[in-house]
């Protein structure tokens, strides 16, 4: 087997993506653990309860949309839980499936955090770009998705229309 080894175009492409991988998780949860307690992923599961109807999904529909195995979820809710921003409870169409709900105090948490959190995306990541980088970026990350996800199941590309 030969190995199609990266040119110098692809090589310095793949280096600045890693880098970006590598950086901007750690600077999103520092920006949200110093103004608003917690982590990115705790904020991001909020923030889906917080576009849902009723402000209640499926433990596996939040999953989806926040990227996360089933297992890591349950942890994280489990945390969100004991603070009191979320509650779990049987869901009433299938008993076998338990629904995560938005409390009251999850709500205003997600509230608080969210101009700040927009304001680090925009500093870091969107405004660093043209308005066509931002298109490119989207179509970039449609087809890394498609590669790395293709029947969808991790993917928190949903519609909030749906």
């Amino acid at each position: 087997m030969t190995t199609n080894w990266l040119s110098n175009e692809e090589r310095a492409a793949w280096l600045r993506l890693i880098a970006v991988v590598e950086l901007l998780p750690g600077s999103l949860d520092t920006q949200l653990r110093a103004e608003s307690q917690l982590t990115h992923f705790e904020y991001f599961t909020l923030a889906m309860l917080s576009e849902a109807p009723a402000r209640t999904l499926r433990m596996a529909e939040l999953a989806q949309r926040s990227n996360a195995t089933l297992p890591r979820l349950s942890h994280v809710v489990k945390r969100l839980e004991a603070r009191g921003l979320v509650e779990r409870y049987p869901c009433e169409e299938d008993r076998r499936a338990t629904n995560a709900r938005l409390t009251e105090p999850g709500w205003d948490v997600v509230v608080a955090a969210a101009p700040g959190h927009v304001e680090h995306v925009r500093r870091l990541v969107l405004d660093a770009l043209t308005p066509e980088q931002v298109g490119q970026l989207r179509s970039i990350g449609d087809a890394l998705l498609g590669a790395l996800d293709p029947d969808g199941r991790m993917t928190g590309l949903y519609d909030p229309a749906r």
